[in-house]
């Protein structure tokens, strides 16, 4: 069996049993947290942090989280509007004027937060992610594919920018400046939008699924088809340098499952983490407020969104290509995040959802 490093409470040993699993299943790293109100009842690791499997994954390893990093940012939005600093009902353009062309002027602040702004796809060059005065401007200028708030599609590199922007314009600090000073910083979390050079020797990078190379993209289908809309990322481009350094709200993110789930114990928590108030108990809760129920349009399932999570029954979360995950329970004050270098095809990707469970047969023995 794998050897898993950490610690947890003999009452979730099901949980490193689970990972290790996964690493002898063949998978090269990862990372799993249980926190319950606010403590860390399983943090562990294992596997490795390289594709030859030569670096050990290490307590202080990071990878990128891809959209998972979205709950971050919808944390940062939850927080300013708590603070009455955004108005979720406000039009978008009251805080970013030029956004109001093209018909976008009826788009609220909290179309951007539940994927029915209408902009779902990136379709500027890769380099321009990288940009964001671009990236901004670019999607300033697009028109919406329909009524804002009457439909949803999956905004999966957009809604970061269009979200950041917002607070950009509120706070005058970018998603990641904010999310350092008001959140990790006071919550002392290792978790980063926009990377700086001196974490990168930390960094575990993003292998592809089995039998797929670097230019293996987001979106991929089995058969091979490329999206049928937007601009593909490719793992290399994760991979890359410019990538870690830049600030991609919906997708840069770089962390281990420790921060994750230390940072969203604020949303299971009321508000309050380990004696650090980041929102009031009704700001905390409207993570869940249902905004929107039915057909994904590019996901092409049925979802159900809040204000920026995904909501599963009485949980909120969301998932990072490649198998990330962060699972919120408010009413067992518990999360669960998973992080890991190894991807699989989304398809045949259960990770998250196995170790979701093993959290759960943790929980019934507290009782």
């Amino acid at each position: 069996m794998a050897d898993i490093q950490g610690s947890y409470d003999d009452l979730f040993s099901s949980v490193p049993n689970t990972l290790a699993a996964l690493l002898d299943a063949g998978d090269v790293g990862g990372a799993v947290a249980v926190f319950v109100d606010g403590e860390p009842v399983v943090d562990v690791w294992g596997g490795f942090a390289d594709a030859d499997r030569t670096i050990p994954w290490e307590r202080d390893t990071i990878t990128n989280v891809f959209s998972t990093t979205k709950t971050m940012t919808a944390l940062c939005a939850l927080i300013l509007a708590d603070r009455g600093d955004l108005d979720l009902d406000a039009p978008v353009a009251r805080y970013w004027p030029e956004f109001a062309a093209e018909g976008k002027d009826k788009v609220l602040v909290r179309h951007l937060l539940s994927h029915t702004a209408g902009l779902p796809h990136w379709t500027g060059p890769v380099e321009e992610i990288y940009d964001w005065q671009a990236a901004t401007a670019r999607l300033a200028a697009e028109a919406p594919l329909w009524e804002p708030g009457t439909a949803a599609g999956y905004h999966s590199l957009t809604q970061g920018f269009l979200v950041g922007e917002v607070l950009r314009r509120i706070t005058g600090r970018s998603v990641g400046e904010f999310l350092a000073q008001e959140v990790t910083g006071p919550l002392g979390a290792d978790f980063h939008i926009g990377l700086s050079a001196e974490h990168d020797h930390r960094v575990a990078r993003t292998v592809p699924p089995p039998f797929r190379d670097e230019d293996y993209t987001a979106g991929a289908a089995a058969s091979d088809a490329p999206p049928s809309e937007g601009t593909a990322i490719r793992v290399r481009d994760g991979n890359s340098v410019a990538w870690r350094r830049a600030q991609i709200p919906a997708a840069s993110g770089f962390g281990n499952a420790r921060s994750v789930a230390l940072i969203q114990s604020a949303l299971a928590c009321g508000g309050t983490v380990r004696g650090v108030r980041l929102l009031s108990a009704a700001g905390a809760e409207r993570a869940r407020e249902e905004q929107f129920s039915g057909e994904d349009r590019v996901i092409g399932m049925t979802q159900r969104y809040g204000l920026g999570f995904g909501l599963f029954g009485t949980t909120f979360g969301w998932g990072g290509w490649g198998g990330s995950l962060v699972m919120v329970e408010p009413d067992a004050r518990m999360v669960v995040a998973y992080v890991t270098d190894q991807m699989r095809e989304p398809g045949d990707d259960t990770r998250g959802l196995e170790l979701v469970m093993a959290a759960y047969d943790g929980l019934q023995g507290l009782g």
